[in-house]
């Protein structure tokens, strides 16, 4: 199961079609491109096992670069482009890339980092000083494959509760490309069985440097599908791409479904969504009104399930499960258990901590100590969210055992910003914490005690922000500060986030924490 496999059968068949552009990469192009990069990294000693970097905003190249990775037996890194530059070095070093694949439009970004250590640099959409041309690298390469091509395997980074990205590293599969018994490939014949095949046009709405549309795209192209790219989503546009190209899968977040819920009734009626087969949402809890709502206009084709990089475990609930169990997440494809404070396995109703037995190997790279914190005595491994089982083991998650929110799909961790808001002269004590909001799910939100109370307005609220913002990637960063005269904090300093979630939280859907 691979890109070449189809290349051979049905070369002109597209591959790839970007959303705004209507650019297409037949199966025979993406082939051959993957295969001369693959090869110009080879050249020039990049080996099985070896990792390169990804900064990349959605455009053609992406996807034939990540198969150049894939087939070649190496990591690779896609990185977020709302980082910063310090963000963007740490990720760097910690994975020990050897090769980075930019564009002109993170010219900005690329500029301030340390690449001394990086001694291929790749320009993949315009020029860059200092980096090769991408479409100069493939004309220089031929279009043979590498001798014992084997497959590779994405390494993502994963936001920390301690204020950095963590690599959530597994293992290489040592395999020949498109080996059966691989975990890549294991993964396209999921898809498979869900009725993914030549036949699928795959809607991609979701940056490529997430792991679910990287993973779900690459999959969907062994085997043999059309993955249709956006460039940013627009709910208008996503809409209208579905009708043009006829798309019978999409994967979402449920902050895509409030914006096209949002486009006026008459217009979203316009369109002829009829094409769709099989729509998947996950990464984020979706409200039940929303999705009620969203089942209401496409139909009883809306799945779900929850997961995470780390592949510990996954639960599924189809749309006729979730109607019979509102707010539910599914149930779990292997073992999932409640575990209680004394690490007691709770019975169903009872809320504690999800924790799965079985899933795939995989560790936090250069963080022994995060990857065992991680795993009980039992052997059962936690992503560190809280939620109960009712009596039919369907799963409903309650909280998130970290405080991490959730804003649009996206995972941010608040002592980053926290951190950065400590280091702010007139801050005496913070807590970032997640409020309600409409579109995104939560909003980011900084709670202050500042030394000085009497300084207190918002020209200083927007200092913060903007003191925040030059050190953060935006996402990250809270949209709005309220201060008050102390956070509510123990003797040894323990902080009751609860206590201030609470006072916002009061009257919303609880399970949009």
């Amino acid at each position: 199961m691979t890109p070449g496999f189809h290349a051979e059968r049905t070369p002109d068949s597209p591959a790839i079609i970007m959303g705004s552009s209507g650019e297409t990469v037949t199966y025979a192009q993406l082939e051959e491109r993957s295969v001369r990069f693959a090869r110009a990294l080879r050249s020039r000693g990049v080996g099985v096992g070896d990792h390169i970097a990804i900064l990349l905003e959605n455009g053609r190249p992406y996807l034939e670069v990540s198969w150049a990775a894939q087939r070649s037996g190496l990591y690779y890194t896609a990185i977020n482009t709302h980082l910063r530059t310090g963000e963007v070095q740490y990720i760097l070093d910690d994975c020990g890339a050897v090769a980075l694949v930019g564009s002109e439009a993170m010219a900005d970004l690329i500029v301030g980092l340390d690449l001394s250590r990086i001694g291929i640099r790749v320009s993949a959409l315009g020029q860059l000083s200092g980096f090769e041309s991408y479409d100069d690298v493939l004309a220089g390469a031929a279009p043979k494959p590498l001798d014992g091509e084997c497959e590779g395997r994405e390494m993502l980074y994963s936001s920390g509760t301690t204020g950095r990205p963590k690599g959530v590293r597994k293992q290489l599969p040592g395999t020949p490309l498109g080996d059966a018994s691989s975990a890549p490939v294991q993964i396209a014949k999921g898809l498979g069985d869900r009725g993914g095949g030549p036949d699928t046009v795959y809607l991609s709405p979701a940056p490529l440097y997430h792991g679910a549309p990287l993973v779900t795209s690459m999959s969907l192209h062994r085997l043999g599908g059309t993955v249709v790219v956006m460039e940013r989503f627009d709910p208008r546009q996503c809409l209208e791409l579905i009708e043009r190209y006829r798309v019978t899968q999409a994967q979402f977040v449920p902050t895509m479904f409030v914006r096209m819920l949002r486009l006026p009734k008459e217009e979203r009626e316009r369109f002829d969504l009829s094409s769709l087969q099989y729509v998947v949402h996950a990464a984020a809890p979706c409200p039940v009104s929303v999705k009620r709502q969203m089942l209401d206009w496409w139909g009883p084709i809306i799945y779900e399930y929850y997961a995470g990089t780390e592949d510990i475990g996954t639960t599924q609930i189809t749309p006729e499960e979730w109607l019979s169990h509102p707010g539910s997440v599914g149930r779990s494809m292997t073992e999932c258990h409640i575990v209680g404070e004394n690490g007691e396995e709770l019975p169903p109703g009872r809320a504690g901590v999800v924790y799965f037995g079985g899933g795939r190997p995989f560790e936090y790279h250069n963080d022994p100590q995060k990857t065992a914190s991680v795993t009980n005595e039992n052997g059962w491994r936690t992503l560190g969210d809280v939620g109960y089982l009712d009596e039919e083991g369907y799963l409903y998650l309650t909280d998130r055992q970290a405080h991490m929110i959730i804003s649009g799909g996206v995972n941010i961790y608040p002592q980053e910003a926290e951190n950065i808001f400590t280091g702010h002269p007139a801050v005496a004590d913070v807590a970032v914490i997640g409020v309600p909001d409409d579109e995104m799910g939560e909003a980011v939100k900084a709670v202050v005690m500042l030394t000085d109370p009497a300084a207190a307005n918002p020209e200083l609220e927007a200092e913060l922000l903007a003191y925040c913002r030059s050190e953060l990637a935006t996402y990250k960063c809270p949209r709005s500060v309220d201060f008050v005269e102390e956070l509510p904090r123990d003797d040894n300093g323990k902080l009751y986030k609860r206590l201030l979630r609470d006072q916002y939280w009061e009257g919303h859907d609880s399970r949009v924490i």
